[in-house]
């Protein structure tokens, strides 16, 4: 039977017990594998990368070397969360890149959607090779890849693993929760002792907030886009929507409009809220926010980010508009 297959006999991971026998069982795997060689992981900071580096550290400790590269397109604090779980509190081999301006660079008076993900997923690899080229004996590539992915391998996720590796550098694959399911892995991330945030973390696109600071970014209009989005996330977390909806978060459009401020008129840009629940992914449908709770939301962004001066609310389901402005 083929390695990529799940058996029909594998119970769904549901339990903090079912994760530990699965932990204990990979942890052993992975050693046989291993052996003392060196194994390196791209992490993101996402539910299934962070899963695997946890994994593995637990198997091997420092022989993994996780290469964590911010690209200015995070969600704010999330590459502060990878350095102090991962750095501090797991002590692992971490290399933090920080390659916001090589990135932003590239992507400057580059409006077309397509090219921007191009430009975005192209630059990771060659950032992700030009740090794996640096270290000695490696011999193992780590990968989220999780069991999804294989069923649906037909190149639409391709931008999520690191692809494009130099031909000369040839690592045999560790994939350990290559047979899980989404639901499952945050039961294992939960089971290694990860935080809640990461382990629910929500869906987030490889090219990041590249794709939700619409047409041409800009520096200003991206800080603007992050700050606007962890209001979001700070309100539907206090006020309980988080664990109840799948997918939530601002689009900022390049476009202006006049508003007053102290008095005076001023242009800004509109903060676009979507949030959507889904089972799948193919569908998509619209979740009722409490009016009180927009109030105070669309309150807090206008007055506590720069350059933003109206807030509007996405109310179009999937199918008709995808999850993703771009």
């Amino acid at each position: 039977m083929s390695d990529n297959i799940r058996p029909e006999t594998m119970a769904r991971i549901t339990t903090p017990e079912l994760a530990k026998a699965f932990i204990d069982e990979q942890v052993a795997e992975i050693r046989a594998q291993v052996g003392n060689k060196k194994v390196l992981l791209a992490l993101s900071g996402g539910v299934d990368s962070s899963v695997v580096a946890a994994l593995l550290i637990k198997a091997i400790g420092k022989q993994l070397v996780c290469v964590h590269v911010n690209h200015g397109l995070m969600r704010k604090g999330e590459s502060e969360q990878v350095i102090e779980v991962f750095g501090k509190e797991l002590d692992a081999n971490l290399i933090y890149v920080d390659a916001t301006d090589r990135f932003l660079n590239l992507l400057a008076g580059v409006s077309e959607p397509e090219k921007k993900r191009k430009i975005i997923g192209g630059e990771f690899i060659k950032v992700f090779d030009e740090e794996a080229s640096k270290l000695e004996g490696i011999s193992f590539l780590a990968q989220g890849t999780i069991y999804p992915d294989i069923l649906e391998s037909d190149g639409v996720k391709a931008h999520h693993n690191v692809g494009g590796l130099p031909e000369d550098m040839q690592f045999e694959l560790v994939e350990p929760v290559k047979l899980l399911y989404k639901d499952e892995v945050r039961v294992v991330g939960d089971a290694l002792g990860l935080p809640h945030a990461m382990v629910y973390r929500q869906p987030f696109p490889g090219p990041g907030l590249g794709v939700r600071c619409l047409g041409a970014i800009t520096r200003d209009r991206l800080h603007a886009l992050r700050e606007a989005d962890a209001i979001l996330r700070e309100e539907f977390d206090k006020n309980g929507l988080a664990g109840k909806v799948w997918q939530y978060f601002i689009a900022v459009p390049d476009m202006k409009s006049v508003g007053v401020k102290d008095g005076k008129r001023y242009e800004g840009w509109p903060a676009i809220i979507r949030a959507v629940n889904t089972t799948d992914a193919m569908s998509a449908t619209i979740e009722e926010i409490p009016y009180a709770l927009l109030h105070r939301i669309t309150d807090r962004i206008t007055h506590e980010v720069d350059g933003i001066n109206r807030v509007l609310l996405d109310l179009t389901p999937k199918p008709i508009g995808t999850i993703e402005w771009e």
